[in-house]
């Protein structure tokens, strides 16, 4: 970046730690422009810094964005149809004709792609309390002082995470009840059954939808199940299929383009979130099975 110099000592121990820092930023916000927005932000706070007081700078760094990482998910919470981002992760798309348990675990390996879609469906402090210790190493109690909560606490909340994101990933075991859990959604969807979308929804359940003006959240059960009717035309119109390993649904027009792409991540039995892809332009840069 432009206010770094490479003759500058501080810089260049930045530099040293900009694709770590990025990666731990990108895992945590699922957008490149926000990772990098994240990562010139923490490097405008060492700028400010006396380097010489500083004694484990990698550590001083990950707490750093760390911490503004949490602000952006919990800004996001806050301001839920907000769009942000530069949308959503690649989808691999495969459509579902009750394949093996063997082909859905190899399908689950694509964790690169899929991980991001679970993790959207965790909350912010969970997300980060998994993200740093479990892909990043970062011990408990540093992470502890970034939530501002007890060692004991954060553990909780990472295993809390672990749980969700293995049930989410382990279609080798769970595929087939994930699968009955997305289509009871998508026939109550069909019927307008607003009783049983909420039986099958959990109660903080994130819909993730990018349309052609940007990606819109809606967050909580009621505020999913009243809008179902996304859900219902890709029931009606659509066929059963896998998104980057996870139960989805993909529809198309009558002339045979691609209509929506829809993505279930389903965790003990109900469903936490749901990613959606109705923008045409999106949906024409992606690699889509045709109509049979």
């Amino acid at each position: 970046m432009s206010e770094t110099r490479p003759t500058d000592p501080m810089a260049e121990a930045f530099e040293a730690q900009r694709d770590r820092l990025r990666a731990v930023a990108h895992r945590m916000l699922g957008s490149h422009a926000d990772a990098e927005d994240v990562v010139q932000e923490a490097w405008l706070r060492l700028s400010r810094q006396d380097a010489a007081a500083i004694r484990n700078l990698a550590g001083w760094l990950t707490t750093v964005v760390g911490r503004i990482s949490l602000d952006v998910l919990r800004s996001r919470q806050a301001r839920p149809e907000a769009s942000y981002g530069d949308g959503l992760p690649e989808f691999v798309v495969t459509l579902d004709d009750g394949p093996a348990p063997e082909e859905d675990a190899v399908l689950a390996d694509s964790v690169g792609l899929a991980l991001l879609v679970v993790l959207e469906s965790l909350r912010p402090s969970e997300r980060l309390a998994f993200v740093l210790h479990d892909l990043f190493a970062v011990p408990f109690d540093e992470i502890a002082q970034i939530l501002g909560r007890s060692t004991a606490a954060t553990k909780m909340l990472a295993s809390r995470a672990r749980r969700k994101v293995q049930a989410a990933q382990r279609p080798a075991d769970a595929g087939r009840e994930q699968r009955e859990v997305v289509q009871a959604f998508l026939a109550a969807a069909r019927r307008g059954d607003f009783e049983e979308l909420l039986r099958v929804l959990d109660p903080e359940v994130k819909l993730t939808v990018d349309t052609p003006s940007g990606v819109v959240v809606a967050l909580g059960a009621t505020k999913v199940a009243a809008g179902a009717q996304l859900s219902a035309d890709a029931a009606t119109h659509g066929r059963a299929a896998l998104v980057n390993g996870l139960p989805g649904v993909m529809s198309w027009r009558e002339d045979g383009t691609p209509l929506s792409v829809l993505a279930f991540t389903v965790v003990d039995g109900r469903i936490t979130g749901i990613t959606a892809v109705i923008d045409p332009a999106k949906l024409a840069l992606m690699d889509l099975p045709d109509p049979a």
